[in-house]
């Protein structure tokens, strides 16, 4: 009976302590997430700032800008799994002559970059100023290269990128699908 008493006394210890690990590892779960969340926190606030050097949007610069080739600033493509930025930069010289002619093209200013949406935000933080003519905004528009019965996907992604660019301070210009 008392060789019983201790078995079961013994069981009961080790439950005990089984149950105060499992406690144990859920707080520092805890810990570990919330460290974590305070680095994303602090990682989305240095995006922002580097955003925040950018002037405000003059929408009297693109408002009569209907053409995706024509667009200055940043414009986004989103696909069903990835983002196109397409980002055009300054030119390097600043005398008026032979701008825009063969000696300096602006298509060789044009640069293509394929992200994954989890990267756009350090992407756009990256971009200098001077690729931002008309301010802190960025046109956003559904793929045309993509597959009809991926709409729902590219949607659902277009939604996602605009929540994201909002969360950084940005004006999104969101164009149609052709």
């Amino acid at each position: 009976m008392v060789l019983l008493l201790a078995v079961a006394l013994a069981a009961c210890h080790k439950e005990e302590q089984a149950v105060v690990g499992v406690a144990h590892d859920a707080v520092n779960a805890e810990h570990q997430a919330q460290a974590a969340a305070q680095a994303s926190a602090s990682e989305r606030d240095r995006q922002r700032a580097e955003l925040a050097r950018i002037p405000l949007p003059t929408k009297s610069l693109y408002v009569d800008v209907h053409e995706p080739g024509a667009w200055a600033n940043p414009f986004l493509s989103v696909d069903a799994d990835t983002l196109n930025l397409r980002v055009t930069m300054t030119d390097a010289n600043p005398s008026s002559l032979g701008q825009g002619t063969m000696l300096r093209p602006e298509a060789a200013r044009r640069r293509e970059i394929q992200l994954r949406p989890a990267d756009l935000a350090e992407a756009l933080a990256a971009l200098p100023p001077g690729a931002w003519r008309y301010g802190r905004v960025i046109a956003v528009a559904e793929s045309p290269q993509a597959n009809p019965k991926d709409r729902p996907k590219v949607r659902r992604n277009v939604e996602a990128a605009i929540q994201q660019l909002n969360d950084l301070g940005l004006v999104v210009e969101e164009w149609p699908t052709r």
